[in-house]
Order: structure tokens, then sequence, then C-alpha cells
């Protein structure tokens, strides 16, 4: 198994990168004003989701919530999250307006910088929202930041996203990145738990991978890199990790295969 860098020595991307990519995408403030109807739908969706994953989510999800200084009342302050942050792994959650074009978010990541949507979702569409909204992107992927085996991983994805350049490499690092950072599964305390972004934050999607409908395949690199995803519809496949230091072994794998130096 290969070393992991330290969380105080990240180590750099394997090519240059622009920082004007990433900055130019990403707004300069932090302070934002949220309503008490959206510190409410923020309240709700936080018990909804704790009600089930102190039995269902991995170790370093709940620990991360806890890390990171989640607050079940309210929307968290970035400013807030992002110091604890920065002691334990020098991520930062960064505020951004939607979605972000494909080279400008891994560069983002290779610089330990997540891109993080700031508006909360209707109540109307509590239980599903075709776009990101802050619930998905800082209950939903901010906690594992905090944990040093995932930050490691998800900074070298950066890398992935920034070395892939034939439609076919692009396509191999969205796979990857679909069942492991969005929809990855881990075995632990000897069961099947979440981790995914899109499991942590979502009764319906995490009840559907644990579930009979879900073929849950253990983790091989070659086979998650054959395997299409949907985005439209509950999952049919999902894979196991043994543990976040399989996942930086296949990520290394992964830039191996794509050139990195």
């Amino acid at each position: 198994m290969t070393a992991i860098p330290a969380p105080t020595d990240p180590r750099p991307a394997a090519r240059p990168l622009a920082p004007s990519h990433a900055d130019a995408a990403v707004p300069a403030t932090y302070a934002y004003a949220y309503s008490a109807e959206e510190h409410d739908v923020w309240a709700t969706l936080y018990g909804r989701r704790m009600a089930t994953l102190a039995e269902t989510a991995s170790a370093a999800v709940l620990t991360g919530i806890e890390r990171v200084g989640l607050r079940p009342d309210r929307v968290p302050d970035l400013r807030e999250v992002n110091a604890r942050l920065a002691r334990r792994t020098g991520w930062s959650a960064v505020p951004v307006g939607g979605f972000l074009p494909a080279r400008p978010f891994f560069a983002s990541l290779a610089q330990r910088r997540f891109p993080t949507t700031t508006t909360v979702r209707p109540r109307a569409q509590l239980d599903y929202l075709p776009e990101p909204d802050v619930f998905h992107d800082v209950f939903g992927h901010v906690p594992l930041h905090a944990d040093p085996v995932f930050a490691a991983c998800l900074q070298r994805f950066g890398v992935l996203g920034l070395l892939a350049e034939s439609e076919a490499q692009v396509e191999q690092v969205a796979r990857l990145f679909w069942f492991t950072v969005e929809f990855g599964l881990v075995r632990e305390r000897g069961a099947t738990r979440v981790y995914g972004s899109g499991l942590v934050s979502s009764h319906a999607e995490a009840a559907n991978a644990l579930g009979p409908a879900c073929e849950r395949r253990p983790f091989a690199l070659d086979a998650v890199l054959a395997q299409p995803y949907v985005i439209d519809r509950l999952q049919d496949v999902l894979f196991e990790l043994s543990s976040f230091e399989q996942l930086w072994d296949a990520v290394r794998t992964m830039e191996a295969r794509l050139g990195a130096p």
C-alpha cells in the first residue's frame, strides 16, 4: 500500500495549476444572512438524516460532523467550518453560486478547496433536488474532509481531473468519482456503511443503497471504471470499499495510468 501524505504537507498537483481557473469562479464573500425559514429547512433535513446515520454511516462521517462543528438547528457558517478544517487537513469549503465547469472544479480540489453551493432548497423540495444545495454540499461532503485519508484522496481526484484529456479518460474519472465520493459504500464494524455525499444527504438514496433493490459489489478499480452510472433515478449498482486506504490506492493507480510524473 502506498504512503498517504500528511495533512499538513499536501502534495502539489501533478501539473501546474492556473489559480485563475478556480478563483474566477469563486465569490470572495463567505457571509450569508439565512432566513429563519432556511435555518428551519436545514434543521428538518439534519434531524431526518441523523435519525438513521448513527446506524448506517461510516465512522468518518459521524466523527466529521462533530469535528467540523455542524449544528442541528442552523445552516453552518463556512468561516467557522473552515477554521476547524484548516487545523486538521488544510481543506476549505469555498462558496460558489452553482455548478462549476469541470476544469475549475478539479483545480479547486487539487488545491484542497471544495466548491460549495450556499443556497438552501425550498421546503417543497425537501426530498429531492436535481442540483446541489448547501445541505448536500456541507452536510453530505464536508464532514469527510476532516478525515486525513479521505482528504488526501479527494485532493488527488483534483489531479486526476486535470490529467484526464481524452473523452474516455474524463469518463473514467467521472465514474470513479461517482461511485466513491458521491455514492460510495464502505465495510465497517461488520456491516455496509454509507459515506458518499449523495447517500449521506438523502434518506431515499441511502435506504435504496442498503436495501434489496441495489446490487452491492466489492470495490475493484477496473470494475468501477467499466460500470456506467445513472443520475436520474435510484442506483442499481454500487461498490463497497474495504477501507479508505483502498480508495487511496485506486486513485494513485489512476494517476499512473493517466501519465502523472
